[in-house]
């Protein structure tokens, strides 16, 4: 048999609350449900991001994307309290997302500055790392195992403790901190082109990082973009995004960046969509579930007359600390500290500005070291701008001066 799918004159609106309301999101137990909207038979679709982990939403100007990031959002107030779910949102439009500014369930204010849009992702990197800490420590493999087990240990009157506690050598008597439950966070930007036009290979890293590592620290990213060409979509990206949803695009092409196949482009737009999930090669067409901006700002007023938001401090600082007190490097990693330096880096300097050569095997021929460590040593050397990143074939320029001769003086 052979399905026609033909459109109707008169367009149906699918509401969210008729999905809000639908027994599919009601029995869903899992505190990242959205509801995306109904099917071509009118069944409602109901998701968990935890299961995507993270989702990629793209489509021309007017095709429903940015409604359908309000109806995700909207899905998340309503099953998830603050102490469940928190969010940080990216909008560099300016207009989308900074409705939702002050309710409770925001780490920190709606972010439209892109350098503080780094620095929250920088931070989402550093929260991710101490969370994999903590939960290799107590002996679990995600962020419910997580939570269930520090639930049970208060219950049975034996908390956990903080296995990352330091105490302070001036303070005598410290005792560890109770280990508290965590949130999920999801991070939701609106229009991620333009934070790569502005922040660029930075960012790009940044989200590498967290869509391959941070779905068990319980981190789920939901980016969208209107403008769906390769050197937004990069391969990077996609490569760690599976779940997609494309809205109606100009072109063939556009439609194969985003779900590597055609279709989106004949889509009717005003919220028709393909949603293809992780694993699936086919996607499915669902009617985006609409939400009226009146509806949104009634949600957002009861939020926040009904709680406090609850920032937390340094998320957007330009400066980025570990639990450790170590710096973060641009692309979230720990820099190593001054003790951590190693003991013939001073040599390492004086041989390279000197010779004018960076490249790790003319290190480790000078000073007979073995490969990693020599690649170490010129990591160390990069970061503290002795030397540049290596350019596409891998050669390096030595930025800081000659050294001084002594027959100079």
């Amino acid at each position: 048999y052979i399905g026609l799918e033909i459109p109707n004159t008169n367009r149906e609106i699918v509401y969210l609350s008729e999905v809000l309301r639908s027994v599919e999101y009601d029995k869903s137990r899992s505190a990242l449900t959205l509801g995306l909207g109904k099917d071509i038979s009118g069944k409602p679709v109901v998701v968990d991001i935890a299961k995507m982990p993270h989702v990629l939403v793209a489509g021309t100007t007017g095709s429903g994307k940015s409604v359908a990031v309000n109806a995700m959002i909207v899905s998340l107030l309503y099953k998830a309290t603050p102490e469940q779910v928190k969010m940080i949102m990216v909008d560099p439009k300016m207009l989308e997302l900074s409705v939702y500014e002050g309710i409770p369930h925001l780490l920190a204010p709606v972010v439209t500055d892109m350098k503080e849009a780094s620095n929250a992702l920088r931070w989402c990197v550093a929260e991710m790392e101490r969370r994999y800490k903590i939960m290799a420590a107590v002996g679990v493999r995600n962020l419910s195992g997580y939570n269930r087990k520090v639930k049970k240990a208060r219950e049975d009157g034996e908390p956990l403790l903080d296995p990352l506690f330091k105490p302070d050598a001036l303070i005598p008597g410290q005792k560890p901190p109770e280990l508290e439950t965590m949130p999920f966070i999801v991070i939701i930007i609106d229009e991620f082109a333009d934070m790569m036009m502005i922040v660029g290979k930075k960012v790009e890293e940044l989200i590498a990082r967290l869509a391959q590592k941070a779905r068990a620290a319980g981190v789920h990213l939901i980016l969208a973009t209107q403008r769906p060409s390769v050197d937004v979509i990069t391969g990077l990206i996609k490569a760690n995004i599976p779940t997609r949803i494309a809205f109606q695009v100009s072109s063939k092409i556009d439609s194969r960046t985003i779900l590597d196949q055609g279709g989106a482009e004949q889509l009717l737009g005003h919220g028709d969509m393909l949603y293809l999930p992780p694993g699936k090669a086919i996607p499915e067409r669902i009617h985006g579930a609409f939400v009226d901006d009146h509806e949104v700002h009634g949600i957002v007023n009861y939020l926040t007359k009904h709680y406090e938001a609850d920032y937390k401090e340094g998320i957007l600082d330009e400066v980025q600390l570990t639990d450790d007190g170590q710096e973060l490097s641009a692309t979230g990693i720990p820099q190593a500290p001054q003790s951590d330096v190693d003991e013939l880096y001073d040599k390492a300097v004086f041989v390279v500005t000197e010779s004018r050569k960076a490249s790790i095997s003319y290190v480790q021929r000078r000073l007979r070291v073995g490969y990693n460590r020599a690649a170490t040593i010129v990591e160390q050397l990069e970061e503290n701008g002795v030397v540049s990143t290596a350019a596409h074939n891998g050669s390096r320029e030595v930025l800081a001066p000659a050294p001084v001769s002594t027959d100079d003086f």
